[in-house]
């Protein structure tokens, strides 16, 4: 029997939406074969082989913790809203927004072919994939949203707020997550992107 590997094993038994979220739960140590910690996730393992996984995560993607910590909060209440997630990536940020009952989402980012399938297929999600939030046409979604959410990498964002901040309505929000990394000169920023200075954090 031709073995395949084991991202693919996990993927194609549901356990988790895409193989990069198989690999990092890999890398972390919450995938067992036969009952020992796997390490690799491209191990050929054989396609009945008995795994195990950890808690099976709520969200398609770890963004969907924080929002929902923010939302917890800032008691913020999105049933019935419309939503934009600007830097959606796979997809927490939107999975958090309708498992707590928002309306619409619309998906936006930069990439392509990471949303997972989950979020991709569902009714209430429109994507928009190759899409820059910083040069976007507020006409490009043809209407206000209640919430803009927002996880952005390698760009500030005081390049994307003012895009975000034209998408919602009077009363609207905009819920950002700020990475220290991307909001500091470069001579700020210790070695692998680690920010640890407190003084910095509220610079």
């Amino acid at each position: 029997m031709k073995k395949i590997r084991l991202d693919q094993v996990l993927v194609e038994r549901a356990l988790y939406p895409s193989r990069a979220q198989a690999q990092r739960a890999v890398m972390a140590g919450e995938v067992r074969i036969n009952e020992q910690i796997a390490r690799k996730p491209s191990l050929l393992v054989n396609p009945g082989v008995m795994i195990a996984t950890s808690e099976a995560p709520r969200f398609v993607g770890r963004g969907g913790l924080k929002l929902e910590g923010a939302l917890d909060s800032f008691q913020i209440d999105v049933r019935d809203q419309l939503a934009v997630d600007i830097g959606a990536s796979t997809g927490g940020f939107t999975d958090c927004l309708l498992q707590r009952g928002a309306r619409k989402v619309y998906a936006i980012d930069v990439g392509h072919g990471q949303l997972a399938w989950k979020i991709r297929n569902d009714p209430r999600v429109t994507v928009f994939e190759k899409t820059n939030a910083r040069t976007m046409s507020p006409s490009l979604i043809g209407e206000t949203v209640n919430i803009c959410v927002v996880d952005v990498s390698f760009i500030s964002l005081t390049l994307i707020l003012p895009n975000a901040f034209q998408l919602i309505t009077p009363c609207g929000i905009v819920l950002a997550l700020i990475k220290p990394q991307f909001e500091l000169e470069r001579s700020d920023v210790g070695r692998g992107g680690i920010v640890s200075d407190v003084a910095l954090h509220a610079k």
